[in-house]
This record gives structure tokens, sequence and C-alpha cells, in this order.
């Protein structure tokens, strides 16, 4: 008997804690999961659980399901099943599983971390089955999933009228009255989790800056964990308030219970990746977009993996002995608004890959919106994401976030500082990519004339790959014999 307003299939933490957001929230859930004792130990240990977790009235609306047919069919029409898989082949298999169980009209909901260019497939495939489809990026966490989190819904828009109250029921609410939700229509295909995608690249390079920041403070002017927590306590009430700078902050005040030492100096400095900053990384380079920071900090992880060489290289390679004999808290303002500056700059290029996406795909994106599903519930929610909207507001075609006069002036205040601290770590031989990154790119975007005129000189000599001609119209193009004109004396 159909009676479910959605179905949610994969029980992982995400899964697991989305489904009680929503049955939290009022609404029925039918839950399956490929391993049935999962979803047996998930069902029946929901009275288990603490109320803040549970709340009154959610254990019975929430009912698991041993076979995917039953599952199928206690939901209402038109039916939506909501898949929490590994993206990738595994989705896929859920999919041509649910389709022929599924009736014209009936909505899949890819929910995982999909790449992009599958959700744009699946978006042009299920319509010949008769079948709606919305691919949505998930951000917050478990705690997110459970609490709220940020929701990117793209694909079908049709689909979307049939899940939009569900989904901005259960997303982060913001704004005065925290009545605003973190959840709106991104665009059409695969939109939704591209976005998802540009979240998680900036979320790759705001963790680097941190990690820089906190890289600088330590061996510069010998910061202890003490320091370093006062130091985030501080940045986290002013301009740089944010979701990463307040877990900072608490990750210096956890102890080990083995060693008595500060766990984050017992911690091995190698780390990991999904994969969603490299595809950002892979597809600026195929729009031809400069997103430098974001992938100095994809490759930033993968230098921190090469962990044996780089001890092995410590005992063999050098760099300069400096001390630092200035004003000490002067350099952690400098390094507060060096960080600020950098970060500017990777939002900066966060949308300009995504304005290069939606003219790419024929996207209609709202970049203002999307700065306000980011404000709340996801990881790189901030204070800032505010200023973002606003700039978006007062010039939906700002070509940049950099030439909004807010983030020119924040940028003019910071420059001072934030040379002197990629100078600083230079002297110092720390290495700095994220910040370097940021400050090239914004030198190079505020020149009208870089040195490419050299290297187009160098591609016809060599290949005859021809040029323009500041004098003249862009549509010509010229070669020359470099051999034959070259005059280099005798």
């Amino acid at each position: 008997m159909s009676q479910h307003d959605i179905g949610l299939i994969g029980l992982a933490v995400m899964g697991q804690n989305l489904v009680l957001n929503m049955a939290n929230n009022g609404y029925s859930v039918a839950v399956y999961n490929r391993t049935t004792s999962t979803t047996n130990e998930f069902v029946g240990g929901l009275k288990d659980r603490p109320v803040d977790v549970v709340h009154e009235g959610t254990a019975d609306r929430i009912v698991g399901y041993d076979s995917l047919e039953e599952f199928v069919a206690s939901l209402k029409r038109p039916r939506r099943a909501m898949i929490m898989v590994k993206a990738g082949g595994p989705v896929d298999a859920v999919i041509e599983q649910l389709k022929p169980m599924l009736d014209a009209g009936d909505i899949i909901i890819d929910g995982g971390n999909s790449d992009f260019n599958d959700t744009n497939r699946r978006s042009k495939d299920l319509p010949e089955a008769g079948l709606q489809f919305i691919g949505t990026g998930v951000s917050g966490g478990e705690e997110g999933a459970l609490k709220g989190p940020s929701i990117m819904p793209g694909g079908h828009i049709e689909a979307w009228l049939h899940v939009k109250d569900l989904f901005q029921a259960i997303s982060a609410k913001v704004g005065p009255n925290n009545d605003i939700p973190c959840c709106e229509w991104v665009g059409e295909d695969g939109a939704g989790h591209y976005v998802k995608m540009v979240h998680n690249g900036i979320e790759y390079g705001d963790m680097q800056l941190i990690c820089e920041a906190y890289f600088i403070l330590k061996h510069v002017i010998g910061a202890s964990n003490e320091e370093l927590f006062e130091i985030f306590k501080q940045w986290n009430e002013g301009e740089l308030e944010s979701y990463l700078i307040e877990i900072t902050r608490d990750i210096f005040t956890v102890k080990d219970p083995e060693t008595d030492n500060a766990l984050v100096d017992q911690i091995l400095d190698t780390a990991r990746q999904k994969g969603t900053g490299k595809w950002m990384s892979q597809h600026a380079l195929d729009l031809g977009v400069p997103t430098t920071l974001i992938t100095e900090a994809v490759y930033a992880r993968c230098l921190s993996a090469q962990k044996d060489a780089r001890v092995r290289a410590e005992e063999v390679l050098t760099g300069p002995e400096a001390s630092f004999d200035g004003d000490r808290k002067a350099f952690i303002e400098d390094v507060r608004q060096a960080l600020y500056a950098s970060k500017l700059c990777s939002y900066a290029q966060g949308y300009v890959q995504l304005d290069a996406a939606a003219e790419e795909f024929g996207w209609k994106l709202n970049n203002g919106n999307i700065a306000l599903l980011w404000r709340g519930g996801c990881i790189i929610r901030s204070t800032f994401l505010g200023d973002i909207k606003n700039a978006f507001d007062k010039n939906a075609d700002l070509e940049n976030l950099l030439l909004d006069d807010f983030f020119k002036e924040a940028i003019d205040q910071a420059q001072p500082s934030w040379r002197r601290v990629v100078a600083t770590a230079v002297e110092h031989g720390l290495p700095v990519p994220g910040f370097a990154a940021a400050l090239t790119y914004y030198d190079g975007y505020r020149r009208g004339r870089l040195p490419a005129n050299l290297l187009q000189a160098q591609r016809d000599y060599f290949g005859a790959h021809t040029y323009q001609r500041i004098d003249k119209p862009r549509e010509e193009t010229f070669h020359t014999d470099w051999i034959r004109e070259r005059n280099i004396g005798e």
C-alpha cells in the first residue's frame, strides 16, 4: 500500500542521518539497503537513540524493506526514490534495478557526490524510460545531514516541484529570522552536482589556506597550540568567521589520551581526497579557466601523500635558516589579512569557473542564490558569503568578484600584509602554494599585459602556430619566418 512520502536507498551514515532529518520534520520515509542487516539494525535501533536525534514520533515514520519491489510499492505517487550510494557504477546499478519497477512520471534522486558528467548523462537517458531525475549536491557532513544540510538540486525542473517542500524543510536555514532555506533550484541536468563540485573545490582551497596560516604561525613565530587556539578564536569573531575557522580553533584544545600531547601533533601529515577537488581542477583545464588556488590545494594533498619520499629528501635537501625578530602581534594580523585576501581569490576563481560552465552547458545559474545555498549547513559556510550574495545582487553579471567595490576595498587593505606574509614564508623556506597562487592570480588578473606575447612568438618560431597583433583586428593571424628575420650579429 502506497504510504511513504519518499524512499531512501543506501544507509551509510549520510543516508541514515538524512532519513532521520526527513522523519523528524514529519515526513514518512521508506528505507532500503542492499545488506538487509544494516536496514534492520538502523530501524530496530531508532527508539534507543537520544531524543535530540530521534524526535517524538520519528521512529513510527520510518519503515525498512527487505526488497526493492516492496520498497517501491510503498511509495506515494509520483514515487520519489533517493539514492545515497557510492558514486559512479553503484548509482547506475541501482537506477537499472529501479527502472522496471517505476512508472512514468516517477522520480529518481541521486544525492551522492556524483560526477556532474554522469548526472548530465542520466538527465538525458532517464526521460527515455519516462522517468524524471534530480541530481543534487548535499553538503554538511553527518551533522548537516541530520540537522540541516545545504542542498543543491539540479536536473528536471518538473521533478523539483515534487520535492521542493521536503528538501527545503530539511535544509539548513539562515537569515534574520532563520527562515531562509539553504536549498533552491540550481539548474538543468548536472548543474546541481557541478555546484556541489565547486563547493568542494573551494573547501579544498579554504582548508589548504588555513593549514598554511597555521604552518606559518607555528614555524615563523613559534606559536604554541594554546596561542593558536586564541588566534583562531579571535579570527572567528571577525570577518573570517566560518565553520572551518571554528573547528580549527577547537582542534588545538584536544589532547591525545595515549600521550597527553596535543592530538593534532600526533596525526600523520598525509592528506586524503575523494576526488571532487580533482574533478574541479580537471574541468577548469577543459574550460580554460585559471582555477589555480584550488588546483594547488589538490597538488598539496598529493605532495603530502609522498611522506616517505619527503622524509628521505629532508636528509639531503637544504633551505634557508631564518629567524623572526619583528612584531609578533603585527605579524599575526598580517597572516589574518593574507588568509582573508587569499580566501576572496579562491571564491572569485570558483565563480569564474561556474560562469564558464554555465556558458558551456547552457545553464542559467544564479550566483547570488548559490552563495545563499552555501551560507548555512555546508562545510564552507561563512559570514562573508553574505557579502558575495550582496555583490551579485548589485550586479548579476559581475565578471569577477574582485571587481566588486566591497572585495576591491578588502583586497586593497590586505595587500601589504599579504605580500609580507608570502615573502616571509619564502625567506623561511616554508611552502605556501595557496597564498602564493592566490596572490599570483591577483597580480596576473590586474595586469592588462602579460608576457604571453613572448610565448606566442616562441610558438610561432618553432611550430608556425601564428600570432595576433595589438594593432590589428583579433580575428587576423600572422606568421613570421623568425630564422630568416633574426638579427643576431656576428
